[in-house]
């Protein structure tokens, strides 16, 4: 596959510098453009390489690895699924999706960090004390959560995706109890308690007075409006959406492929930078998925990228239930055994999972020579950080 001509790293270098002269941004704002800035330049540093089949000398730049940079996530998309392929179970998992209220999100753009706490907290509330119930599972299943805030367009929207098993260990943790082969829980009866401990844990923060509001929000600083607006919250209809289960283990990593450790817009996706206007492919999905393109200008594009940088250390994948971190291994084993799975022979392979991702594929290539295709790259030299003032 060939690399894109155009990345956001290239947007940045040509018009960051002037955008963090014009706007007042926080620090980890800054520093996520800076990174990327440099991602793979003299900046970093990097080898220099000769190939033992062509003596084709080349040079590699360091990545910056930071988790917003589109060019560093295809070997941590990797690493990631060769972790997570070997814990799958034998046994359906569902794709369920929690999304904020329109309304809602102009309180989680200005309190990033508490909103986003309160969305993995209430989600995670909601499925396990749902599937709890003897009347819809009965069981604690496993699942992770995945935050993204983004949309097609980069709008701010709010949402996790969750990979559920369908089943769970029994309160005892002696049994497995399997659920629904076409049906996991009630989406109902999910949105509505989903909202209601989300509410719930707003007004708590607002009491506690971990709650900022700027702008067309201040109002809500008064304890009348914020109430009003809580109510208002509480009677509507909140989104959650499951799919189908997968077909199994295999369809998970085709998913988990796709979306987890994404990136607001990958470089895939940029299709021109001129006379400082950026265009982009989205697709509409209120017009049937179909493609569409995109004009911003370079300001307005950079405005939108920034609002998906998360804050400072926030971990956007999150394990609960049986897969918590705190016992993951212990209660998978168990799992297998209560289900007579003793190996993960069934599991797809490594070179099933790039299958499903080319750029996966690419990753695992990366020590062949770019120029004959044939030769390993032995490292030669290292090439110090070049280090320039930027502004």
């Amino acid at each position: 596959m060939s690399a894109p001509t155009l990345g956001l790293a290239d947007i940045f270098r040509q018009h960051g510098p002037a955008y963090r002269r014009n706007h007042l941004l926080p620090p980890h704002q800054v520093r996520v453009m800076r990174a990327i800035e440099r991602c793979r330049t003299a900046a970093l540093g990097g080898v220099v390489e000769f190939c033992d089949h062509c003596q084709h000398t080349h040079i590699r730049y360091r990545s910056c690895r930071d988790g917003h940079c589109p060019q560093c996530q295809g070997q941590a998309r990797l690493q990631w699924l060769q972790q997570r392929k070997a814990e799958l179970l034998p046994t359906p998992y569902f794709h369920v999706v929690f999304t904020l209220p329109k309304q809602a999100e102009a309180l989680a753009l200005q309190n990033q960090k508490i909103l986003y706490e309160i969305l993995f907290r209430a989600t995670a509330q909601t499925l396990l004390s749902i599937a709890a119930d003897p009347q819809h599972l009965g069981a604690v299943p496993g699942f992770f959560c995945v935050l993204h805030t983004w949309g097609q367009n980069l709008h701010f929207h709010p949402h996790l995706h969750c990979v559920v098993s369908g089943g769970g260990l029994s309160s005892d943790k002696k049994r497995w109890i399997p659920g629904r082969r076409r049906f996991f829980l009630p989406v109902r009866v999910l949105s509505r308690r989903f909202r209601n401990l989300f509410v719930h844990a707003l007004e708590k923060a607002r009491a506690q007075g971990k709650l900022q509001f700027f702008g067309e929000l201040a109002s809500l600083s008064d304890p009348k409006k914020f109430a009003a607006y809580a109510a208002a919250l509480r009677g509507r209809e909140w989104v959650v959406y499951a799919r189908p289960p997968f077909g199994g283990p295999q369809h998970v990593i085709e998913y988990l492929g796709r979306y987890v450790l994404r990136v607001a817009l990958s470089n895939r996706r940029l299709l021109g930078l001129e006379d400082g206007q950026v265009r982009f492919e989205y697709k509409d999905y209120r017009d049937g998925g179909n493609s569409k393109v995109m004009t911003l200008s370079a300001d307005h594009f950079i405005h939108r990228w920034l609002q998906h940088v998360v804050p400072p250390k926030f971990q956007r994948i999150r394990y609960y239930g049986f897969m918590a971190n705190c016992h993951r291994a212990r209660r998978i084993e168990l799992c297998r055994q209560l289900l007579s799975t003793p190996t993960a022979a069934l599991l797809p392979s490594l070179s099933q999972c790039q299958a499903f991702d080319p750029w996966l594929a690419d990753a695992c290539q990366a020590r062949l020579c770019p120029n004959c295709g044939l030769g390993v790259l032995v490292v030669i030299e290292y090439l110090a950080p070049v280090r320039k003032d930027s502004s």
